[in-house]
């Protein structure tokens, strides 16, 4: 076994454990019934998503994140803004499914971006018995173009097409089965090789499947500790073991999953990243597992804080832009602007016109009516926001 599992009760731990605890229990708390649970959620999202990829030491803005999201990109999406809405899929994707659904065998093949393949895949289609034919042998053929040569001038002629019709679809049946067995073949390659060609990039020693296998161990030993401190477990064997080579990104989304499937917080999916940055590199890094347990768990007890700290500002935003639109008429397009505004870090005109159904010059309109402030300068677009 790669990973040694430490002492989970140092004595350097228990404060920082009591206090993670209270901030993440006080954050669900308070989530669970505010009125801007649902755009906090969705927020979250791009943030964590700007995060992660900022602990891994890319950067990525959130705005960009946002128009890309949108299919809306002002420039060509580079590689770690690709890799940042994989992060946003992946999280909704954990989102929508049941609280354990990504510790399951099928939830991690599809967050890994496989299919579990049936069991007759690959196996030729079942023969449904002789099909009818809809063309005749070439002998009647000839026959029927004997019997009509007197009748119809152009009877010679519409044989021929027949008889080339006819050949063109044994050569397309043929085709078809040698190209289905080539595919079998290279699936039976790529099952003996997971990596294909690309295996001569990468070491061959490394196996997916019996790294996951041996992290799984692990997540059936910090269900016996406290939510907190087993999700700090998973993410720090995650972190060793590394079981993905390609998405090692999705060790820090498993902690709010995880945390969910223990219900701790069952309100939205942790930003775990957005408190790592917080916490210095070297003590994430560190090679004594109490001072990264002790960095992982003053992680979570500021991302509660930072959540509060949002919930607020978002709460006063709304109470804000809901002062401005309390006479309107009840058909106005206001109110979906604010909910646009609540779910997103940053709008831009084209957005809000596609969102809220109305055209560019009347999402300016809307926009300077509900108050809202500029975040960007008059360069490649303009983009508005809740501070």
């Amino acid at each position: 076994m790669r990973y040694q599992i430490p002492d989970p009760y140092h004595p350097t731990l228990l404060p920082l454990l009591i206090s993670a605890e209270d901030a993440l229990a006080r954050l669900d708390e308070r989530t669970n019934r505010h009125a801007v649970e649902d755009g906090f959620r969705e927020r979250g999202h791009f943030f964590d998503a700007a995060a992660a990829l900022w602990v891994a030491g890319e950067l990525v803005h959130v705005e960009d994140l946002v128009l890309h999201d949108a299919h809306m990109d002002a420039r060509a999406p580079t590689h770690e803004l690709t890799i940042a809405h994989s992060v946003i899929r992946a999280r909704r994707r954990i989102w929508l499914g049941e609280p354990g659904w990504a510790f399951s065998p099928q939830g991690i093949a599809a967050l890994r971006g496989e299919q579990l393949a049936p069991a007759n895949a690959g196996a030729l289609p079942a023969e449904a018995g002789p099909e009818p034919q809809s063309h005749a042998t070439g002998n009647d053929r000839d026959l029927e173009v004997d019997d009509d040569e007197d009748g119809n001038p152009m009877a010679a002629e519409f044989a021929a097409i027949d008889a080339a019709i006819a050949r063109s679809q044994q050569l397309l049946e043929a085709h078809d089965k040698d190209t289905l067995e080539v595919a079998e073949r290279a699936a039976r390659v790529t099952a003996q090789e997971p990596m294909g060609q690309l295996g001569l990039l990468f070491d061959e020693e490394w196996d997916e499947d019996a790294r996951i296998d041996e992290w799984r161990q692990v997540v059936a030993t910090a269900d016996k500790l406290p939510a907190s401190l087993g999700a700090v477990l998973l993410f720090d064997a995650w972190e060793r073991i590394e079981p993905l080579r390609r998405q090692h990104w999705l060790g820090s989304l498993l902690v709010g999953a995880y945390l969910r499937s223990r219900g701790k917080i069952t309100s939205h999916l942790l930003a775990f990243n957005a408190g790592q940055k917080v916490v210095r590199h070297e003590r994430r890094r560190s090679q004594d597992p109490a001072t990264r347990w002790s960095a992982f768990l003053e992680a979570m007890a500021v991302t509660a804080d930072l959540g509060l700290k949002e919930l607020d500002r978002l709460s006063l935003a709304k109470t804000q832009m809901e002062m401005r639109i309390r006479d309107r008429r009840s058909n106005s397009s206001l109110p979906a602007l604010i909910e646009l505004v609540l779910s997103r870090p940053i709008v831009s005109a084209t957005l809000v016109a596609q969102h809220v159904g109305v055209t560019p010059r009347g999402a300016l309109n809307l926009v300077r009516e509900l108050g809202i402030r500029e975040m960007t300068g008059r360069g490649r677009y303009r983009g508005w926001g809740v501070l």
